[in-house]
């Protein structure tokens, strides 16, 4: 069968920015954003409009005049789609449709959209249909446009309220149907949780298309989906890392032989508090990894507006006084040694890679070694002749320096941390 394609939407895009209101603040930078998003998601971006007005508008956002000027080019060039930037009150969604006569959303609906296209397992597809039923929740009513052809008076509220309270009912039980399918999903991933406290745990995140994925390719060859999209990976890829041991004659290098890495969905300016709320038990992964290597799109001129996003969302989550590693991607994409340079001497903790070329990746590696052996110390354990389980598990958790078999007994001496210590403990 032939795949039906998507109709592709002209579209316009619409940035309100308020100089008096920190909420309502936007430099033209975020149409670029934007943007991307709506192509991301399909669309033809034909033309934007930015309006800049110290006075809110609370019937059109951008005011009267505005909103008639984009009506008036909707209706000449034939656009199907209109995309806010800013978020959307219900009445002001109603009073904008009305008057520009044109589809209407705003970013997070478009995020949203995105999220539901990108979905794969059967998680991701639970978590964005949960988050997309309680944002239409509150907005159910503009669905009902049938309703609108009855005029107000007696007896025209009753079949009205009755049919827009059904359909309310009925979203609400399917969110509390989808919550209890996640509570479940969750609780094996807790299982798998506890399988993978025995080892160090790293995760990636970053803002959306940073370039994550492809590191944890270059890192693993895991082979994770990559595409230069925004919200290309939604699913947690979890692969075993390998770190490697300094040759013989070196110093000894503490850390554990083997840790865990995971790639997360990225984080966005804005990203929709349901869509948060509905992927925590995704994120959470980032919240139990005992450190997290930011990733960073170099070449991106507002990469400094992207880290502070980025933090901010740690934060939101729990994870925010994590251990992090700064790691400056797409260096390759810069125009001169003089950036690099400038970015070197203010972060001065931080890595600089390519993951596309595979460039400084050692470098990469070595920090995630110093990270990882800051708490690491000696250890001693005497175990039974015949214990080859333990043996086995204190060379997966640990780096073992020395084993000496005595006549009733193994006398293996290692370097780990004190969790991994502890579980040695328990199991001997």
């Amino acid at each position: 069968m032939e795949e039906t394609r998507k109709e592709i939407e002209k579209t316009v895009l619409v940035c309100y920015s308020n100089r008096r209101d920190k909420k309502n603040y936007h430099s033209e930078d975020s149409l670029e954003e934007l943007k991307f998003l709506a192509e991301t998601a399909g669309a033809e971006v034909v033309k934007t409009f930015f309006q800049q007005n110290d006075i809110y508008d609370s019937r059109f956002m951008i005011g009267k005049g505005k909103a008639e000027e984009i009506s008036e080019y909707v209706t000449d060039n034939d656009i199907k789609l209109v995309i806010f930037e800013n978020e959307l009150a219900y009445t002001q969604l109603r009073n904008l449709e009305q008057k520009i006569k044109c589809k209407i959303i705003d970013k997070s609906n478009l995020i949203l959209d995105i999220f539901a296209s990108n979905a794969r397992t059967a998680q991701a597809k639970l978590q964005v249909e949960l988050a997309q039923l309680e944002y239409t929740l509150p907005r159910l009513t503009r669905q009902w446009t049938h309703l609108s052809k009855q005029l107000g008076g007696i007896g025209t509220k009753g079949p009205g309220e009755t049919q827009i309270e059904t359909d309310r009912r009925l979203i609400k039980l399917r969110i509390s149907l989808l919550k209890e399918k996640l509570l479940k999903v969750d609780e094996q991933r807790k299982t798998q949780s506890k399988e993978r406290k025995n080892f160090f745990r790293i995760s990636l995140v970053g803002y959306t298309n940073a370039g994550k994925s492809t590191l944890l390719n270059t890192l693993t060859n895991a082979g994770a989906y990559v595409e230069n999209k925004l919200f290309a990976t939604l699913d947690t890829s979890t692969k075993s890392l390998d770190l490697p041991v300094n040759e013989k004659g070196s110093a000894v290098t503490k850390f554990p032989k083997k840790v865990l890495i995971s790639d997360t969905v990225g984080f966005i300016k804005n990203l929709p508090h349901d869509l948060i709320e509905s992927f925590k038990s995704t994120l959470s992964e980032v919240v139990e990894s005992d450190l997290l290597l930011h990733v960073i799109d170099a070449s991106n001129h507002r990469f400094t507006d992207q880290m502070e996003i980025v933090k901010k969302t740690l934060d939101e989550i729990g994870a925010g006084e994590k251990v992090i590693i700064n790691v400056f991607n797409k260096v390759d994409n810069l125009e001169n040694t003089d950036m690099i340079k400038h970015l070197k001497s203010e972060f001065k903790d931080s890595v600089f890679i390519s993951a596309a070329k595979g460039m400084n990746i050692k470098s990469l590696l070595e920090k995630i070694k110093e990270e990882l052996s800051k708490e690491n110390h000696e250890r001693t354990l005497k175990l039974r002749p015949d214990d080859h389980k333990t043996v086995s598990m204190i060379y997966k958790l640990a780096e073992v320096s020395k084993v000496k078999y005595l006549k009733n007994s193994i006398k293996v001496t290692f370097r780990t941390n004190d969790k991994n210590y502890s579980y040695l403990e328990k199991i001997i």
